[in-house]
């Protein structure tokens, strides 16, 4: 029960007990723990329909209120830091993990120790205490013109620092979380030095300053402004699953591919996870909640708007989805992409990628 459910039920049995002093012979039914009904608080930085189906679903199914709150993820940070102890989130739900990580380090969740949950969800996809779990996949790759290039051109990362792509390249801000989190690996593959040279010979290669989401960057591809975009893939699934014929269009002219860091390393792997806030007071439900989502229905419906990967194998794939080429996941854990993150933003100031 949530501190808020507290605060009412008892406020009901206060009332109760007057009532019942004011006319002794008049019986008052007061609430049980057991009749109240269960609340939980949920803070995500998601905003598709598709989550709002699946909540409501799951307060049929459990007997549960959700309470949703959609920010984005810095915006929920510094929320939850000026609510402090009296913040009501139960459940914090963000994409990436170094997002999740930002959570963990300002003090705002808590661990759960589940063996369902633990079983569910890799290892290398999990906090090693338990602070956060990962819900579903999602790759940070490359769209690229396939009139340009081949993908053995683009095959591993360190190809799009070779001098052949100077003048090619388009990509957000180094401050994107997508971006800090592929220099966290980036990092952990090749090194400080090597990563900032990486990092140095990329922003030589750039067609224009880092500007715009991914879905621009791909635009920009198929405007012919670059020849390759450093994307994440639902982006581009999401154009080629569009009602617009333009958006189409685009994906149409583009390729996708994700490359590995070395030939058979892996390809870069990331996240939309689940965390329990640090003040949450009822763990159980918490994790009720958490398991419900690493259902079949709940992979089914997280993905199937976002387009992003179930984490679950053998779960079905969203329409578009089937387009993304074969990869072979990366086995480093997702841990690193927090550990790296200061050192990740440093290395990109260094090269000037703006």
């Amino acid at each position: 029960m949530t501190y808020r459910t507290h605060k009412i039920a008892g406020l009901s049995l206060l009332v109760g007990a007057v009532a019942a002093c004011s006319n002794p012979a008049e019986t008052v039914d007061t609430p049980t723990a057991e009749d109240a009904t269960r609340t939980l608080t949920l803070y995500s930085s998601r905003h598709y329909d598709s989550d709002k189906a699946l909540y409501a679903m799951f307060e049929e199914q459990a007997g549960v209120k959700l309470d949703v709150r959609e920010s984005k993820a810095d915006q929920l940070i510094e929320t939850m830091k000026a609510e402090g102890d009296q913040s009501p989130a139960d459940v914090i739900i963000t994409s990436d993990a170094g997002s999740l990580w930002r959570f963990q380090s300002a003090g705002l969740t808590q661990p759960l120790a589940s063996d369902t949950i633990g079983a569910a969800v890799p290892a290398n996809y999990q906090q090693s205490d338990g602070h956060w779990y990962g819900l579903a996949r999602r790759l940070r790759g490359i769209a690229y013109d396939p009139a340009r290039w081949s993908a053995e051109d683009l095959a591993t990362w360190d190809k799009l620092a070779e001098d052949d792509k100077a003048g090619e390249i388009c990509v957000r801000s180094s401050s994107n979380i997508y971006n800090l989190s592929l220099m966290g690996e980036i990092i952990h593959r090749y090194g400080d030095e090597a990563a900032q040279d990486w990092a140095t010979s990329i922003v030589s290669n750039m067609a224009r300053n880092p500007q715009g989401g991914d879905t621009d960057q791909i635009r920009a591809v198929a405007a012919g402004e670059c020849s390759i975009a450093i994307v994440n893939h639902y982006y581009w699934v999401r154009l080629g699953a569009s009602e617009k014929d333009a958006d189409r269009n685009v994906a149409a002219s583009t390729t996708f591919l994700v490359p590995e860091f070395t030939a058979g390393s892996g390809s870069h792997v990331n996240i939309t996870g689940a965390a329990v806030a640090a003040t949450a007071d009822d763990a159980a439900l918490a994790e009720e909640f958490i398991t419900f989502l690493l259902t079949e229905t709940g992979q089914s419906y997280l993905t199937r708007e976002t387009k992003e990967l179930p984490l679950l194998d053998g779960s079905p794939l969203p329409e578009g989805v089937e387009n993304v080429p074969d990869f072979t996941a990366s086995d480093a854990n997702l841990e690193i992409y927090g550990e790296n993150q200061a050192e990740a933003q440093r290395l990109f100031d260094l090269a000037g990628w703006n």
